[in-house]
């Protein structure tokens, strides 16, 4: 999730689809995000502790929240209505660690689409009001955007059909405006929370698939089925109608591929491949939907359907310890637990740190790493040659970040503790297919977040930044929640400049909507666009950017108005 989790909390406010149930999808990764809403200047949030854990069975899905904003002005109202449309999503930067001379070019920014762009039926939504919108960004300097390529679309009915619709005519869009795009190949579920107003499953064969045999569906030991994507435990087994799960999403990317060949490298810059829940690189270990997380929960481990725990046994016995591959860890609490609750995540004497706990976690992370290699290895392959960078999502799970052993990192995947770096496998990995390192919660601070839960997202994204650079990996960002005050904006500069002549290739701004047209948020915006592309370089204060950027702020007004005039 955004929350960090990449959560993608917050984004657009809105318009449900016609013939769907309304539930939107959060963007990668849930984080604290997920627990605020308008965050305050040395804002600090006492986390509350809960040791119960919900007995519903219903599929989890990646939480999503749409903060609702008062005090508009007239003149701008129906600019902030035309984007009524939900928050969530997740994720999604691109871009790239590169060296750069006195005077770059800074960070070009991208800003993400809502979810619902492409409606049910395969049309654009809100048409008039998007093309506005898109011409508003480009007048701001906005270098392009990001949107989700959702399977549950493209690929609804039958295998192998795909029906591009919508993302013609939004691709063409954004060619006419001059803006790049980076495509989210989305092969996640988008909805499933309260307050979502997007729906957007897997595609009808493929959850008949799952109805038949539960077992392709993320599993926790109290037997909760999670719908949200496809287990890896059965990534390379022909149980879609005679297809792997990674042969669909080669298939998918294929096609694609050879529908948008003519955008490739010019329009179409870069390629998110989706690898996982809000597309993200990890296990769905905090499922939001019926209560069954909340933050900052350490979550739970994700591998009792039968694949996995095949797969584990297999591991066991190779390591002459048989005994170990039944089942994971019996100790490890429920999902809203805290470390020193349990006695698999405690600080002194917990399994983590243990001969068992290392065999285990190592098992489990090694699993989602060679998910990664498999589709990176197709995405390079499908996409070698057209121009196109490949992007690859991470959580920003920073909450207790600060214990020892970092539970909630481990349970989604990652092998981080206080004594081992679990991010640099990861950038080698990404490295080895030439893939940008996208990360999350970039604009969040340590101190805006609740002490007791030992959250540290700066620390973190420092971690992730020194693995990135040793990896020689490109880092891209995003930032987790919807935030558009100056902290927020003073924070992302700061992040995306890696050293003195290093900076991030790309940061992606979440998202289009209408909190974003707001006056006071859009004059902020456009002067934070234009600080970013003016780079480390720059000796101009706020202050004076700011008051560059009311040019700007005049220019697109009539945009906005004109969106607002198109709805109606």
């Amino acid at each position: 999730m955004a929350l960090s989790m990449t959560h993608q909390i917050g984004s657009l406010v809105g318009t449900p689809l016609p013939t769907e149930s309304t539930t939107g999808e959060p963007t990668a990764s849930l984080s604290a995000a997920a627990v605020w809403k308008t965050p305050a200047t040395n804002l600090r949030v006492k986390a509350s502790r809960s040791d119960t854990v919900t007995d519903g069975l219903s599929p989890p899905m990646s939480p999503c929240r749409s903060p609702v904003l008062g005090g508009i002005r007239p003149d701008l109202n129906a600019a902030c209505q035309a984007f009524t449309m939900e928050p969530v999503e997740v994720e999604h930067v691109a871009g790239s660690r590169s060296k750069k001379a006195k005077g770059n070019n800074g960070v070009p920014v991208y800003v993400m689409m809502p979810l619902d762009s492409v409606t049910m039926g395969n049309g654009v939504n809100r048409k008039k009001a998007v093309n506005a919108a898109m011409a508003a960004l480009k007048s701001a300097g906005v270098e392009g955007v990001m949107m989700d390529v959702w399977w549950g679309l493209v690929e609804k009915e039958r295998p192998g059909e795909y029906n591009w619709g919508g993302y013609n005519e939004l691709m063409e869009m954004a060619k006419k405006h001059g803006l790049k795009v980076q495509a989210v190949m989305s092969f996640h579920q988008c909805g499933g929370n309260v307050g979502d107003s997007v729906t957007i499953p897997l595609p009808k064969w493929a959850v008949e698939e799952i109805d038949k045999d539960p077992d392709l569906a993320y599993t926790d030991q109290w037997g909760r089925r999670n719908y949200e994507y496809i287990s890896l435990g059965c990534d390379t087994l022909p149980v879609l109608k005679g297809r792997t799960p990674i042969q669909c999403y080669a298939d998918f990317m294929r096609a694609f591929r050879d529908n948008f060949k003519h955008l490739l490298g010019d329009t179409i810059v870069e390629i998110q491949v989706g690898m996982g829940p809000a597309g993200e690189l990890r296990y769905p270990s905090y499922p939001e939907q019926n209560g069954t997380w909340k933050f900052p929960g350490i979550g739970a481990f994700q591998c009792y359907d039968k694949y996995m725990l095949s797969s584990l046994q297999a591991a066991a016995d190779a390591a002459n310890k048989p005994e170990w591959g039944s089942t994971g860890p019996t100790d490890a609490g429920h999902y809203n637990n805290w470390p020193e609750d349990t006695n698999f995540f405690r600080k002194e004497g917990g399994g983590w740190d243990g001969e068992y706990g290392e065999f285990f976690l190592t098992w489990y992370s090694q699993m989602l790493l060679n998910h990664g290699e498999r589709i990176l290895t197709s995405a390079k392959s499908i996409y070698d040659n057209t121009g196109v960078k490949i992007s690859v999502k991470v959580a920003g799970i920073h909450w207790h970040y600060g214990t020892r052993s970092h539970a909630p990192e481990l349970t989604a995947g990652y092998y981080n503790t206080r004594n081992r770096d679990g991010y640099l496998p990861i950038a080698q990995m990404l490295a080895r297919h030439g893939a940008v390192f996208n990360f999350t919660c970039i604009e969040m601070r340590d101190h805006e977040q609740p002490q007791d839960a030992q959250c540290a997202p700066e620390k973190l994204v420092h971690q992730v930044a020194l693995a990135t650079q040793k990896a020689q990996v490109h880092l891209a960002g995003e930032n987790a929640l919807p935030r558009y005050d100056e902290h927020a904006h003073d924070q992302i500069l700061k992040a995306s400049q890696l050293s003195d002549e290093t900076e991030m290739c790309a940061f992606t701004y979440l998202r289009m909507n209408q909190h974003l047209f707001q006056p006071d948020n859009w004059r902020k915006f456009v002067a934070f666009v234009k600080k970013m592309k003016e780079g480390k370089s720059t000796d101009k204060c706020w202050e004076q950017v700011e008051r560059e950027a009311e040019h700007f702020v005049h220019v697109t007004q009539p945009l906005v108005q004109e969106a607002v005039a198109m709805m109606h």
